[in-house]
């Protein structure tokens, strides 16, 4: 009996403190960056307008807590994305698979930039091909070889993923999957 008192008294305490990381958001605007995180964060997605600057959420996993810093993706303020990436610790980056041909090209130059910046270059990477559930989507395999990443992420620790508001279970699954990668880093030895 009273190695179940002990047991009681000494084996109750809070979880352990889930690990929180640190992301940054990135994609041009109408990727659907803002729907997907409000989604995943259980808020509605009524009244959702394009951020203007940015926002950051606290996305719970089992697993970890991500704070997720969303940036706007507009012309206008893109050229300031790299004043907020210090202290990152991954990278979503976000993309309309069914967006025009120029939409395609300026994602995939501004994803580019983010894979060679010096701040964003050794981070794990999530890549979501959004709005999959659109007709003019491009499959995954078409957007690899689009935005030529076997080439250019060689080295680099990166998930290619479709995706749509339609299939959240494939969305966290994606995310379970970056926050091995950030588990993953976590472990590394640090280099001197």
């Amino acid at each position: 009996m009273d190695y179940l008192c002990f047991r009681a008294l000494c084996c109750k305490g809070p979880p352990p403190p889930r690990p929180e990381y640190d992301l940054v958001c990135i994609g041009l605007s109408g990727s659907g960056k803002t729907s997907l995180l409000s989604q995943l964060c259980s808020e509605s997605l009524e009244n959702i307008v394009s951020t203007t600057g940015f926002s950051i959420k606290a996305v719970p996993f089992q697993n970890a807590i991500l704070n997720v810093k969303e940036l706007g993706g507009a012309d206008n303020i893109r050229k300031y994305w790299s004043r907020y990436y210090q202290g990152s610790q991954g990278v979503i980056f976000v993309l309309d698979s069914a967006s025009s041909e120029d939409d395609l090209e300026t994602a995939r130059n501004e994803l580019h930039s983010a894979l060679q910046h010096p701040q964003l270059c050794t981070l794990p990477f999530l890549i979501l091909a959004n709005h999959q559930d659109k007709p003019a989507a491009r499959s995954v395999q078409e957007i690899k070889k689009y935005f030529e990443l076997e080439p250019l992420a060689r080295g680099k620790r990166w998930i290619l993923k479709p995706c749509s508001l339609d299939d959240m279970e494939a969305v966290k699954d994606s995310f379970s999957l970056l926050i091995n990668l950030l588990e993953e880093r976590d472990f590394e030895p640090s280099r001197m």
